[in-house]
């Protein structure tokens, strides 16, 4: 309907964001039955880094019903990750299998992994809006009941009434801009470049999918091999060594591989076959992460150093445990408050454990028994487990009690408002 010139909806739940993180909350309120109106900016498939994932995926995608579909993409699988790392000079490796849960994850091109969570939720029922910019929050007194969002080449704001509000746009931030709520993390404010090759090496099988670490003298490399044959690598540095440099982030990238060790092995017989791409300052937490009507979750929340691959993982448990807590808040009202708070203080305690471990390990001079024992006083404190297997646990974006998988359901309708 058309209000004071506006066209006007009425939903439960509006996402902003279509990426894992808004995806996926949407697609588990509505396998809850819930009416969910998710709004993307951009046109999918869109490009996007952050392409290897970690096995801490699984649980949400499980809960999804997509684990099938996913298997059926033909993404290279990674079954862990091979670091030149730390004292002592020779590479060494992590397998996904020594948690005891998960053998792989994926290698994936994110503008077909993220295309296809979407893609999924839409099929449970979620109403998806691409090339949507959302205007603003709609605001009574200090909760936020809806948005203003208006569809690219189209004249019409269109205003929506929601019960809940879930930000999820990813590095834009929208709610954490608004509410003027981002913190930077001054320590890991750094500059990544990144491109694309044809013709690299690969590790022996069943390693050829593992992602490879290598630490330089003021940074690090990443070396990522797909199933199509391509290779994506890139150079994280501090944003000051940069410009300490004198160089471009296309010159810092090349020569970064030219004396390197690992990499340059096998890049040796490559070509560069992609345009340069370059990010900065990527670590952040939002002040609040949850507020009357509204919720962060993924990267609108914050945003973790990539160095452990974390990021899909996190967006991915984030829109887990938010949903659980939208779905107790809409059920029962009056503990949306708790069950809000519930959620932020879980979300911060994993996201802490994570970021205190990448500061850690980014001290190069450790050995690999040091990074062992430093993920085991974060995960496992009380030392239940071998050091080790912590240690992969951590980097798997797992924790205790993740075996316990909730099957997707078909959605219900007793939590459905009226049409």
């Amino acid at each position: 309907m058309r209000q004071n010139g506006e066209k006007t909806e009425e939903f439960d739940v509006v996402v902003v964001g279509g990426g894992p993180a808004g995806s996926g909350t949407a697609g588990l309120l509505r396998l809850e039955g819930y009416r969910v109106l998710l709004l993307e900016r951009e046109k999918f498939p869109r490009y996007h880094i952050g392409e290897s994932l970690i096995t801490g995926i699984w649980p949400t995608i499980e809960r999804l019903g997509l684990r099938e579909r996913l298997e059926a993409v033909g993404f290279q699988r990674k079954r862990g990750g091979t670091l030149l790392w730390g004292a002592g000079g020779e590479p060494w490796r992590f397998d996904f299998k020594d948690s005891g849960r998960h053998e792989y994850a994926f290698q994936v091109r994110r503008a077909d992994f993220d295309a296809l969570l979407l893609d999924h939720v839409r099929r449970l029922g979620v109403r998806v809006v691409e090339s949507a910019t959302v205007k603003e929050p709609v605001l009574d007194g200090d909760r936020v009941t809806g948005v203003r969002y208006q569809p690219r080449g189209e004249d019409t704001v269109t205003q929506v009434r929601a019960r809940m509000v879930v930000d999820a746009s990813g590095q834009q931030r929208w709610l954490g801009r608004h509410f003027d709520m981002v913190d930077w993390h001054e320590d890991l404010r750094n500059i990544a470049a990144w491109s694309y090759y044809q013709d690299c090496g690969r590790h022996e099988a069943p390693y050829d999918g593992n992602i490879v670490i290598e630490n330089r003298p003021h940074g690090w490399l990443w070396f990522i091999p797909f199933s199509d044959g391509l290779t994506g690598i890139g150079y994280v540095t501090p944003t000051a060594e940069l410009t300490a440099s004198g160089l471009s982030p296309e010159r810092m990238l090349d020569t970064q591989i030219a004396e390197s060790s690992e990499v340059r092995k096998l890049t040796e017989g490559a070509r560069r076959v992609d345009v340069y791409r370059t990010a900065r300052d990527w670590s952040y937490t939002c002040a609040r992460f949850s507020g009357p009507g509204w919720a962060l979750v993924g990267d609108a929340a914050a945003f973790i150093d990539p160095l452990l691959s974390t990021g899909v993982t996190l967006a991915m448990r984030g829109a887990s445990t938010l949903a659980r807590a939208v779905h107790e808040a809409l059920t029962e009202p009056a503990k949306e408050r708790d069950a809000l708070q519930a959620y932020e203080d879980s979300y911060r305690d994993f996201l802490g454990g994570l970021l205190g471990f990448v500061r850690f390990f980014y001290d190069q001079t450790r050995s690999r028994s040091e990074y062992h024992e430093g993920a085991q006083a974060v995960v496992d404190p009380e030392q239940e487990f071998p050091a080790h297997i912590d240690f992969v646990t951590l980097v798997s974006g797992l924790a205790r009690g993740d075996e316990a998988i909730e099957p997707a359901g078909t959605p219900s309708s007793s939590h459905r408002s009226p049409a």
